[in-house]
């Protein structure tokens, strides 16, 4: 494998470093049970959007509680 012919300077390898910043989700809250959820998404806790129910988090929740008292 080849070697560099010159070294890079700091500024050149943290310019290039910088790119790979981690980036801040934007959450908001559900206005139904305020767990913080992703924008114009459904909420992963009741399953709402904009005020209508769109999955049915029932079968999941029994499956919770049962697991849990197990």
């Amino acid at each position: 494998m080849a070697n560099p012919k010159q070294r890079h300077t700091r500024h050149r390898r943290d310019r290039a470093r910088k790119q790979y910043d981690a980036v801040l989700v934007n959450t908001q809250e559900c206005p139904k049970c305020q767990a913080r959820m992703l924008s114009h998404r459904v909420c992963p806790k009741c399953g709402t959007y904009k005020g209508r129910e769109m999955i049915d988090t029932a079968p999941k929740l029994k499956a919770e509680k049962v697991k849990k008292s197990a």
